[in-house]
């Protein structure tokens, strides 16, 4: 197992569940997936893209795996491993099985909700996005374009996040490209992006931009998301321009830090930016960068910048 019986056992009180032999991977049921089979509200992702929140699954093929250990992420970080230090791994076809099992146990306990949209309740079960972002970095499984392929075989759109680390993973994404990429944008320089970031390998602010430099060669659409930590990373909006319009991309998300999971044990209340201060921030970066804000979410505090709005998903 990679990943202790404790560091399991922890991750399973907080809703985590695993897929295969390995504790790698996994998924855990969203917020939004369960307010939106009670018709109480949808991800943002659903306004923005067209993705079905009650039939999103929330998923990871390397929840112990990152190159960071960002201050405002909600997981447990000391569990974080860098690499893939075994040979031992799950494959992508028993991982999909696992996860579509265990989403079906997670929400059985609505089937007898009076307040189920029986619609939403028949379809809940049968997953059709993976939302490859529930924690660590995907791209660092050996079989993520296998996991992509597979994931498309079953009808699946895929929303993959990355935080551009691997610049070799993200060339290889040609082979088999997800439904749409986003790349965590962090930090509008060197300095910010080792204090907010803390990444545990070398060159991580180099090859962040070597990566951002590769967009351009892939073909689906690509998506810069700021997570945005008040005193931290909003700041100098003018930065996140000049590197936003150097990178072939579609969107910017502009989203608010909140104050969940172990981040509480980093950051403060006050990190949480108040939602006048995500718009602001937001606008400042949209007129240095010459977008516009297409879209916004308020009660998500998250902003979406292009030059359009994007077309929908029809999922």
């Amino acid at each position: 197992m990679i990943i202790t019986e404790n560091e399991r056992k922890n991750l399973e009180k907080k809703g985590y569940r695993f897929a295969g032999e390995h504790a790698h991977a996994g998924n855990k049921i969203c917020h939004w997936t369960r307010k939106s089979i009670v018709d109480d509200g949808v991800c943002y992702k659903e306004q923005f893209y067209g993705i079905k929140s009650h039939r999103c699954l929330q998923m990871s093929p390397a929840i112990p795996y990152c190159q960071h250990k960002c201050l405002f992420c909600w997981r447990d970080t000391d569990i974080t491993k860098t690499s893939w230090d075994s040979d031992d791994y799950d494959d992508p076809k028993t991982i999909i099985e696992d996860c579509v099992e265990n989403q079906k146990l997670l929400l059985c306990g609505y089937f007898g909700n009076d307040n189920a949209n029986p619609e939403k309740l028949a379809e809940c079960v049968k997953p059709n996005n993976a939302a490859m972002s529930l924690a660590g970095e995907p791209l660092l499984y050996p079989e993520i374009n296998q996991l992509i392929h597979e994931f498309k075989r079953q009808d699946f759109t895929t929303f993959l996040v990355s935080n551009g680390e691997d610049p070799e993973a993200i060339k290889k994404l040609e082979e088999e490209e997800p439904t749409q990429l986003y790349v965590s944008l962090d930090a509008p320089n060197k300095e910010t992006y080792k204090r907010v970031c803390l990444p545990q390998v070398e060159n991580g602010w180099e090859k962040l931009n070597e990566s951002l430099e590769l967009l351009s060669t892939l073909d689906t659409r690509k998506v810069l998301r700021i997570t945005s930590v008040k005193d931290l990373n909003m700041n100098n909006p003018e930065e996140y321009a000049k590197i936003i319009s150097k990178c072939d991309i579609d969107y910017v998300e502009i989203k608010a830090y909140m104050f969940v999971g172990d981040s509480r044990n980093r950051l403060q209340w006050e990190n949480m930016p108040k939602t006048v201060d995500i718009q602001e921030f937001a606008k400042q970066v949209a007129i240095h960068s010459g977008l516009d804000v297409i879209d916004e979410v308020e009660k998500s505090r998250v902003l979406l910048l292009g030059d359009k709005k994007p077309k929908k998903y029809n999922n």
